[in-house]
């Protein structure tokens, strides 16, 4: 069973770099600020598509009543975003201060695509402390505790 980032927010992701990649070419304040912007964000997608979203990807089966020892895996996944959480929450502080700076610059020049690139990186990463780690954490948990009930009762 492979374990990936649920298709929807693959999607999301994909949008988001596509946008900064347009944004990181503009000229002036916006194109700087983007180009900062970029510096920050990249290292966190990495972890997050490294260990906090793929586990995601097994939500369907798992809501389904589907556990089984292939997903055993996702464990370790979730257990280093348990640990590096208070280190993802310090890296969004960090990617909302320089998304405020790019906000900034689109304000003053008018960049309604930065503007709303902005806001929506913004509500992106709120969904992600609010939502998707601790959604990734609990289904970590939960696959652990029913393969330990499977192997205890074998």
């Amino acid at each position: 069973m492979k374990i990936e980032i649920p298709l929807p927010l693959k999607a999301e992701r994909d949008e988001l770099h596509a946008e900064l990649a347009v944004l990181r070419q503009a000229p002036g304040r916006v194109g700087a600020a983007a180009r900062d912007l970029a510096l920050v964000l990249h290292p966190h997608f990495v972890k997050e598509e490294k260990f906090a979203l793929p586990p995601l990807g097994l939500l369907p089966a798992v809501a389904d009543g589907t556990v089984t020892s292939e997903m055993a895996a996702v464990t370790a996944m979730t257990d280093n975003l348990r640990t590096e959480l208070p280190q993802m929450r310090h890296e969004h502080a960090g990617i909302a201060a320089a998304v405020r700076v790019l906000l900034d610059a689109a304000q003053q020049t008018g960049d309604t695509a930065a503007l709303h690139f902005g806001e929506k990186l913004l509500a992106h990463a709120r969904t992600e402390e609010l939502v998707m780690y601790p959604a990734a954490i609990i289904l970590g948990d939960w696959i652990r505790h029913c393969l330990q009930r499977v192997k205890r009762a074998v």
